[in-house]
């Protein structure tokens, strides 16, 4: 026999489930924001492929989203 991962079928009551991706929230400039590590910081950019800078006062960074430690004001 040949185990083939594609052919498995996966029930709809396994809790081996791939969980479904985060909703990225969008972001706009001028937007303030928390994050657990930096503190509050104001959104200055929207990049490419999910990626915000943000000026935390002390210059700006990048954040990929989605992130857990980033929360909208």
């Amino acid at each position: 026999m040949t185990s083939s991962t594609t052919n498995r079928r996966v029930l709809s009551t396994s809790p081996f489930q791939s969980a479904a991706p985060e909703p990225i929230e969008p972001f706009e400039v001028n937007d303030l924001l928390t994050h657990d590590r930096h503190g509050m910081g104001r959104v200055v950019a929207v990049g490419p492929d999910n990626k915000i800078h943000v000026d935390f006062g002390g210059g700006a960074r990048t954040i990929t989203l989605p992130n857990p430690k980033v929360t909208r004001l």
